[in-house]
């Protein structure tokens, strides 16, 4: 190779997890530091890595394409978001003052409100509209620094709605920088014309909308929210047991409100990840670590519900050697933001997690919990060049410093695309 396309150089501190695998428990605290440091990429992958004085010796001779100064700025992995509710129609802010006055989710759910008013929303909205939607949310986690997330249908509850907006998932992919990862959810709530029938929807899911999703490869991973008053753990059971079969990889909403055991169902039915997990008993999350199921912790939730109770990070990690991941939970009820740095800060605060511990669960244990681990999450040799440069010298300050946006570029497949907290054209150009 006689030519790189890109140099990163100027680098103050390069930070990262190291591996093709999620690092579990205690062993998430390690992570590597270089000062002083450059990359090099070629083709949208990382080739090399140092010192930046011992890589430019490495390198001489070579001509290189392009050349990025960080200036000083630390530089990580690109970020990754394993747990969004990306594409839905309108919000939901009149259901604050329901919730500041007391009133339980699932009553609001029970009332026709939360889920299912976003279901009628979505079903309402055009594609277009729902990919305008998407695409502003998209815009803004890209600036947060965040390079790849999933994306979970579950607002259209009936196959044309779900499909729209898995459509439109697709559609993002095939245009904007972030990388996509989509779920197909469609046991996200119980619709209104099926009240009092829950097993026959149950079986509509598997018998009308999985073999139409998997045919039309619109989704990787088959969700369900296991929760009392939604959907029981053998409902559960039956729907991903199903999309196993049609090649769709399970995920589970598990043990959010009340423990129903939905953590001990993602052990037994080898999940790829169980997210929330608020109430998830030791029995559960024993089951979780020895099946290698990721927990996605999401403390934006229950910091917004105005809970006091919080996934049991600290024991995930310390007790169970469990590899947690992060995730913004982003929807428009219970977690409306786009802001994966504030849950950084939420993952200091309530969860008691170091800053060594925040970085690890929010890039390769966030790319284990989509099935990404060996390809990004890390700044190793033969991953994909996506890279946040922070505003900042030290992993610290991250979550000391809350409140702000600490991105200053952010680079994707080796292709520079926010730069000085702006977006970049293809071109090179500020948008």
């Amino acid at each position: 190779m006689s030519q790189l396309d890109l140099l990163v150089k100027g680098i103050g501190r390069l930070v990262t997890p190291i591996g093709q695998q999620a690092r579990r428990g205690r062993d998430m605290s390690e992570v590597c530091e270089i000062t002083n440091a450059a990359i090099a990429v070629h083709e949208g992958y990382i080739v090399a890595i140092g010192k930046e004085a011992e890589l430019q010796q490495e390198l001489e001779g070579r001509s290189i394409h392009r050349t990025l100064d960080a200036a000083g700025n630390m530089v990580t992995p690109g970020l990754i978001d394993p747990h969004t509710h990306l594409v839905h129609g309108g919000s939901r802010e009149h259901e604050l003052a329901l919730k500041r006055s007391g009133v339980p989710y699932l009553d609001i759910l029970a009332q026709g409100g939360g889920i299912l008013s976003t279901v009628r929303s979505t079903r309402e909205a055009s594609e277009e509209q729902l990919y305008h939607q998407a695409k502003r949310s998209l815009d803004e986690m890209l600036l947060q620094g965040v390079t790849t997330i999933e994306a979970k249908s579950g607002y259209g509850l009936e196959l044309e709605a779900e499909l729209k907006q898995l459509r439109v998932v697709q559609r993002l992919q095939e245009s904007h920088p972030i990388d996509l990862v989509s779920t197909f959810m469609g046991a996200h709530a119980v619709p209104i014309e099926y009240a009092g029938r829950t097993d026959e929807f149950v079986n509509d899911i598997i018998e009308k909308m999985l073999p139409v999703i998997a045919a039309e490869r619109l989704a990787e991973f088959c969700d369900v929210f296991c929760e009392h008053g939604v959907f029981s753990v053998e409902q559960s059971r039956r729907i991903l047991e199903a999309g196993k079969r049609y090649g769709l990889k399970p995920k589970i909403h598990a043990d959010e409100i009340v423990a129903l055991g939905g953590a001990e169902l993602a052990g037994e039915i080898h999940a790829i990840s169980a997210e929330h997990l608020l109430a998830a008993t030791d029995q559960g999350l024993s089951a979780m670590s020895a099946s290698g199921v990721v927990p996605v912790v999401l403390p934006g939730t229950s910091f917004n519900l105005g809970l006091t109770k919080h996934a049991r990070a600290r024991d995930m990690i310390d007790k169970f050697a469990l590899p947690v991941a992060l995730s913004t939970d982003y929807n428009p009820g219970s977690c409306p933001t786009e802001s994966i740095q504030l849950i950084m800060m939420l993952a200091s605060l309530n969860l008691k997690m170091s800053p060594e511990e925040i970085l690890t669960a929010c890039t390769l244990n966030a790319a284990a919990a989509i099935g990404r681990e060996s390809s990004i999450g890390s700044i190793e040799i033969g991953k994909q060049a996506d890279l946040t440069v922070w505003n900042a010298t030290n992993l610290s300050y991250l979550p000391y410093h809350f409140g702000i946006n600490h991105t200053f570029g952010v680079v994707k497949r080796g292709q520079t695309v926010v730069w000085n907290r702006q977006r970049v054209s293809r071109e090179g150009d500020v948008e």
